[in-house]
């Protein structure tokens, strides 16, 4: 047996390796390059903002002041780019700017009334004092204290540059102070070494309000974000309902309503040989009670598809219960909740979990499963698991797509954990809301 030992590597302190981290350094170019660009944001923000305002008196100050907003948006632009790059800031970029009728003036209002137009040129103005800050800070530290540090090296391989025996402190033409000694060379190279530790934090902290402004600025509003998350979920929702009716027509078209016109022909077939023969006739009446039947129950199945009365009288429990009986393999429920949701959710609960079994009878191959119900914080979680052969994925345009899409549209989220060879375990999280 052959023992694989590994050798541990010892850790270099963060303080000791921050000057050299490539954090550190795109840091600092971020920094430097922020001078410059927020020269020309802020020149020309204030130029087009200036010019447009005064122009307002005219129809001319509309287009100039808009276009001024554009550019200002396309600046916006580079510096998502560039926090993105340097940075590792997480910003999305806002939705383009459309207007509702397609014209220049309907684009022109559109610019003008978009929030992210106006944070933009806000960013522009407000930028160029935080730069000039950071950028005298950043390498007023960073070359005071590499200059320190390597002093004794510099002064040792150009003396004519450090002064007549090195770096001249003070001098009043009576009194002269230098660093020469070893002892001052010493102290010197500590106090610049200090400085090299401290500055890559002091360059990270500046980076970082320079994050915090590119988020809070330049990435879309919440709210906008959160009225197309709604859209999206409405039109979901939309058409989830439309293609339920569609469904429910077609059950109903091809299923009981073809049977009650069957049965409606044979009980008149009936009538007609009631007095002829009799014994033709109740067979006839025999076949057309049997159809009655079988019409009750798939009337009785379209019913609990749509939403079964043991959810509205007896709540998840039951109603989980109930699907999990006519499922093909062993199925253990169990429900844990302090109160029942609201209607709507304890509804998309219900589906999800019935339509998670009916992929588990259909494609699993499995042998058990369970369905885990319980409600954690201000969520409600389900959790179905099988032992099939796995290969199960949202992505493949099934009804798990389908299904992601319904939780989705009431903030719901559906997971998926099924590696091919099994098992699967498929999570949907609601949020919790009591009547």
């Amino acid at each position: 047996m052959t023992i694989a030992t590994a050798t541990a590597r010892p850790r270099i302190p963060a303080a000791l390796r921050a000057p050299f981290e490539g954090r550190t350094w795109r840091a600092f170019g971020y920094l430097l390059l922020s001078l410059p660009l927020s020269i020309v944001y802020f020149a020309f923000a204030i130029t087009m903002f200036s010019l447009g305002a005064g122009l307002l008196i005219t129809f001319l100050g509309i287009p100039v002041l808009a276009g001024g907003l554009v550019m200002c948006r396309g600046f916006g632009a580079v510096e998502r780019a560039r926090a993105r790059a340097l940075l590792g800031a997480d910003v999305a970029d806002p939705a383009p700017v459309r207007g509702r009728t397609g014209g220049l003036m309907s684009w022109v209002g559109a610019v003008l009334k978009s929030g992210e137009s106006w944070r933009s040129l806000l960013y522009a103005v407000l930028h160029m004092p935080w730069a000039i800050f950071a950028f005298n800070v950043s390498v007023v530290f960073w070359t005071v204290g590499w200059s320190l540090f390597t002093y004794p090296l510099w002064q040792w391989i150009f003396p004519a540059y450090a002064g007549q025996d090195g770096i001249q402190l003070y001098g009043d033409g009576t009194h002269d102070l230098y660093l020469d000694s070893p002892f001052e060379l010493g102290v010197t190279s500590a106090v610049g070494l200090l400085f090299v530790l401290v500055t890559p934090w002091i360059i990270r902290g500046l980076a970082a309000v320079d994050r915090f402004a590119v988020v809070g600025l330049l990435s879309p509003s919440r709210l906008a974000t959160r009225v197309v998350e709604l859209e999206s979920d409405r039109g979901v929702v939309v058409d989830t309902a439309a293609a339920d009716l569609r469904r429910i027509e077609r059950d109903l078209h091809d299923g009981a309503q073809a049977r009650l016109v069957a049965l409606a022909m044979d009980l008149g077939l009936a009538k007609e040989k009631l007095t002829e023969d009799p014994q033709a006739a109740a067979r006839m009446v025999s076949e057309a009670h049997g159809e009655v039947k079988t019409a009750l129950q798939e009337l009785r199945d379209l019913a609990r598809g749509i939403h079964p009365a043991v959810l509205t009288d007896r709540g998840l429990d039951a109603a989980l219960s109930s699907v999990a009986s006519r499922c093909t393999v062993p199925v253990r429920v169990e429900v844990d909740l302090p109160a029942r949701p609201v209607p709507a959710i304890e509804g998309i609960a219900y589906f999800t979990v019935s339509e998670l079994l009916q992929n588990i009878s259909k494609h699993s191959s499995a042998s058990r499963a369970t369905v885990d119900v319980w409600r954690a914080g201000d969520r409600l979680l389900l959790q179905v698991s099988d032992n099939g052969r796995g290969g199960a994925d949202t992505s493949a345009g099934s009804g798990l797509a389908g299904l992601t899409e319904r939780l989705d549209a009431v903030d719901g989220i559906l997971v998926v954990d099924s590696p091919a060879g099994g098992p699967t375990t498929v999570t949907a999280e609601l949020p919790w809301r009591t009547a």
